[in-house]
């Protein structure tokens, strides 16, 4: 069985999705999950309440009601009196979730190309900003939580609330172990900027270039998934 691991890196802050008021054990989950599909709760080991929440800056309490939100999401599962195990994702899996997301989100997009309006559009400027931002400071939970608001956000616009649905859980499925490769190699930020990348084609109305950069864009996280295998 895994080591318990013992030590942790500076806590993060907790994220506040944009609009939406969410609990404080809501957010706590919406932290775990984002350091959970950036790679940084490795899977097979396993972390104990106590050890979360010195990491994320709160109490164990909170912790231990959020990690209990990921098992029923099956991210996790429960250690008795040790903690909790982050579950395994093999590449097959990852392969299918990629190409599930290609499926609806490409087409869905160029799509928006020509129905988005684009005040709404421009909406989801700040979020793609906060991306770029987190990327320059290598903050991987901001990055995963900022990249999964604009997504859905965008999305969203579509006005399939089902749809949205089936996105954000196989983005809670994925993990993405390449992110800290990327912020050692300085490339995270070209995989950042095409947020704004991507926001310029659809307000341009550019089907053809919100197909490339879609399309670019969702290549680079098979990249990621690419970079764990390849360790």
């Amino acid at each position: 069985m895994p080591a318990q691991r013992t030590s942790a890196p500076a806590a993060p802050a907790l994220p506040v999705l944009g609009g939406k008021k969410r609990s404080y054990r809501e957010r706590v989950a919406d932290a775990l999950r984002a350091a959970l599909v950036a790679g940084e709760l490795l899977p097979g080991e396993v972390y104990s309440a106590p050890t979360l929440a010195t990491r994320f800056g709160v109490s164990a309490t909170p912790v231990r009601e959020a990690m209990l939100d990921l098992v029923k999401e099956g991210l996790v599962d429960t250690v008795p009196n040790k903690g909790f195990r982050v579950t395994a994702v093999s590449d097959k899996q990852l392969d299918e979730y990629k190409h599930i997301r290609a499926l609806i989100e490409i087409p869905t997009v160029v799509d928006l190309a020509a129905t988005a309006g684009q005040v709404s559009l421009e909406a989801l400027r700040p979020a793609a900003r906060e991306i770029v931002q987190a990327a320059v400071a290598g903050d991987l939970v901001a990055y995963v939580e900022a990249d999964t608001r604009f997504h859905l956000g965008l999305l969203a616009l579509a006005g399939n609330a089902h749809l949205v649905e089936v996105v954000g859980d196989l983005r809670k499925r994925s993990r993405l172990y390449g992110l800290t490769e990327l912020v050692k190699a300085g490339r995270l930020l070209a995989s950042a900027e095409e947020h704004l990348e991507l926001l310029d084609a659809l307000i341009a109305r550019d089907e053809k270039a919100v197909h490339e950069v879609m399309t670019r864009h969702l290549g680079h996280v098979r990249g990621l998934w690419a970079a764990h295998g390849e360790r």
